[in-house]
């Protein structure tokens, strides 16, 4: 059935109504005036247009009411250009073009502009402005340039508006030496052509020039504005300058300025911005009234300084809260490791009626995956559906990270397949998935058909290319990769792409490589270089050049665990005990701590945390009771506990009963007291998992029929009838 063409019905608009005397007979015309102003849709205009075309009178000031009304549909608006006879006189036509240059899309005031010089519209040095405006907001810098010509040919260019509007256009073109220019040109300057001249330094990052600026505008007995200042602040915060803020705080104060409500919150977003906290603390203390503004800068301060508690103190006290304090929090949580409470937040807002965004479901979403709880995960999904934020690519594509990152990959699939528009991070997004779940044959497929279909991939699909290469032990394809990477792709590599190649040789035990590779490489190694090259050595126990490395990361990090421990492992397998204990010694001495084992699973919605040896949780009995139980029918099948990884001077049989005791296996055997019969048991691992546990959940996988899932620090292992994904490769 056809729909309607108007959701709401036009006003009568009466033709034929007839009144009759004994010598005349007229027609009543509708009111076009009122019809226009309460137009609110296209169709509707595109009817009152038909009216005005039946009726006889001449309606010229009827059809450019409804033009400009009809301004948010611009390709309709053109076509009623011709029927504006005769042209309006420039003052009609500039609010035309200052409507336009206000608009989403400011770069119709420029084609308006040409089609009203062919249509002979008069214009004025007032017409000037908007459309040096729009071109400045579209970074339209050649039609900029034209419309500068045609300025001087008409003799406008040395009006103040108009000179004003030139140096604000060159400047968000990016051409701020032809901005200064103009500027120094100017007959007369005042406060705003300052303003945008200070903007312009400030958008190139020109702060220097900013403050020489600042004090030419002082000289020349212009009084500076809190606006211009408010300028200054918001492009140092952005831009970390804290150097500079500091200095046009200090201007501020030495010249006693009025500080109002927006200066001060200038102030406080410049250090915060900065990550100055003190100092945004001293401002935020000082507020007559702290508003939901100025208490959501703090959150969002502390929360980027990793002080997530100070951030939680100041969101406890505010009255009111609004959507962007509620995503702030969330975002602070998701950002600082702890995305549970994340999580909490956000039903929490939800318990308050307040309604997310996009932003907001953006991290929840990222909390949800960095969390691994496919439960958790599908509600989150589900709600994103039924809220009508499943369109939108952003979203998509964090869906996508948050099954993989769930141990979900055919979920990340499904998402990726049923999306209408994908863009490179989409691909970069399921490449990177099937690299961390080991399916390295699926990784470099959708890494060719990327290609195939036009989307260039960017540095981070190539880290995710490599990464696959590396654990899937594909040496050559992953050389041929960062070959093409380079000469292909012009891509200069960066030291993730170096790090990802070293890796991909320790894992294949060609250690000198990697090191040859580390000390040839462009850029000086960090500690994540020389940190994957130590791995590699305790990996292939290849100690010597193992401890070379370890002491390069001690060199940049000295307070690196990892190092610490790695040396105290390699002299404990040696047993120089009296080395190990000098380790051990520093490390107390330092307050130094090896990074303790943990693991998670989710159970009924609820994440349930354990540590090695754990016995705080209240079904601990039953859980060492099947994890016995557990242990006996996997020795039936070959199962001996792998003690080599214990490096502390213990006897044999209290090894074993360590090696049994790790988080992992506590974590299974939870899973499989809470459940009924299921497919699969999802643990999460915030270390690598060792030899014994990874041997271990493979022959339970086998002995119990049933899939284990075990998202560990680097990867994920799928476990199914005694074998991993990882192929024992990881």
């Amino acid at each position: 059935m056809a729909q309607p063409l108007l959701s709401t019905p036009l006003p009568s608009l009466p033709t034929t109504t007839t009144t009759t005397t004994t010598t005349t007979t007229f027609r009543r015309q509708p009111n076009f005036t009122h019809l226009i102003s309460t137009a609110t849709s296209l169709p509707h205009l595109q009817q009152i247009h038909a009216h005005l075309l039946k009726t006889p009178q001449n309606h010229h000031h009827h059809f450019f009411n409804l033009l400009l009304s009809s301004l948010s549909f611009p390709s309709y608006a053109l076509t009623l250009l011709p029927f504006i006879d005769p042209p309006p006189p420039p003052h009609l036509s500039n609010k035309l073009l200052k409507q336009l240059s206000r608009s989403n899309n400011p770069h119709n005031t420029l084609l308006f502009f040409q089609t009203m010089l062919n249509k002979s519209f008069p214009v004025d040095r007032f017409s000037i402005p908007p459309l040096l405006k729009a071109a400045s907001k579209s970074v339209a810098l050649s039609e900029g340039k034209m419309i500068h010509g045609f300025v001087s040919k008409l003799g406008f260019d040395s009006d103040p508006y108009v000179e004003t509007a030139l140096v604000g256009m060159y400047a968000a073109c990016g051409l701020i030496s032809e901005a200064r220019s103009m500027f120094d040109k100017m007959s007369q300057r005042d406060v705003v052509a300052w303003n945008i001249m200070i903007d312009g330094y400030c958008q190139s990052g020109l702060f220097d020039n900013v403050l020489s600026l600042l004090e030419e505008m002082k000289s020349s007995n212009t009084e500076p504005d809190g606006r211009i200042f408010t300028t200054i602040l918001s492009a140092c915060g952005r831009a970390r300058n804290l150097e500079i803020g500091k200095i046009v705080h200090g201007f501020i104060s030495e010249n006693n300025m009025a500080i109002d409500s927006y200066l001060e919150t200038a102030l406080l977003n410049m250090y915060a911005g900065c990550g100055s906290m003190d100092m945004a603390q001293t401002l935020y203390k000082k507020l007559k009234t702290k508003n939901v503004v100025s208490s959501t800068t703090m959150i969002s301060g502390y929360s980027k300084v990793g002080n997530i508690e100070a951030a939680r103190l100041i969101f406890d006290e505010m009255v009111d809260k609004d959507l962007v304090c509620w995503s702030a929090m969330i975002s602070g949580y998701a950002e600082s490791d702890k995305p549970q409470e994340a999580l909490k937040i956000f039903h929490e807002m939800q318990q308050y009626g307040i309604k997310p965004d996009l932003v907001t479901m953006l991290s929840v979403v990222s909390a949800c995956a960095h969390l691994g709880a496919l439960d958790q995960a599908k509600q989150i999904r589900k709600f994103v559906d039924e809220n009508g934020f499943g369109k939108a690519l952003p979203m998509n594509n964090a869906l996508i990270d948050m099954y993989a990152k769930c141990g979900n990959l055919e979920g990340a699939k499904e998402v990726f397949d049923r999306m209408y528009k994908k863009n490179v991070i989409s691909w970069t997004t399921m490449v990177s998935s099937f690299a961390v779940h080991g399916d390295v044959d699926n990784a470099l497929k959708y890494f060719q058909e990327m290609k195939y279909e036009n989307v260039k991939p960017n540095w981070v699909t190539f880290v995710g290319v490599l990464y696959a290469c590396s654990h899937g032990g594909l040496v050559e394809e992953g050389q041929k990769v960062f070959e093409s990477m380079v000469n292909e792709y012009g891509s200069t590599p960066k030291l993730e792409h170096y790090g990802c190649l070293i890796d991909l040789y320790g894992r294949a035990n060609r250690l000198r490589d990697a090191l040859e590779l580390v000390e040839t490489m462009p850029m000086a190694p960090n500690v994540v270089i020389w940190g994957s090259l130590m791995a590699a050595c305790r990996n292939h126990g290849e100690f010597e050049l193992g401890e070379y490395a370890a002491k390069q990361v001690l060199e940049l990090d000295p307070d690196h665990d990892g190092a610490h421990v790695f040396l105290s492992n390699i002299y404990a397998k040696e047993k120089r005990w009296e080395n190990v204990g000098e380790v051990r010694h520093f490390m107390k001495s330092k307050g130094i701590a090896k990074e303790r084992g943990c693991s998670m699973i989710e159970v009924d919605n609820e994440i349930h945390e354990f540590l090695t040896a754990d016995k705080f949780h209240k079904r601990t009995d039953e859980i060492y009771a099947k994890l016995y139980e557990v242990v006996d029918a996997l020795k039936e099948v070959g199962y001996t506990p792998n003690t080599s990884c214990v490096l502390v001077d213990l006897v044999e049989d209290e090894k074993r009963e360590v090696v049994l005791w790790h988080s992992e296996k506590l974590a299974l055997c939870y899973g499989l007291i809470s459940k009924e019969k299921q497919s699969c048991i999802r643990i999460i691992k915030n270390l690598r998992i060792c030899d014994d546990c990874h041997n271990f959940m493979k022959l339970a996988s086998k002995v119990l029929n049933l899939e284990i899932v075990v998202r560990d620090r680097s990867r994920f292992h799928h476990c199914r009838d005694g074998l991993c994904s990882c192929k024992d490769y990881w």
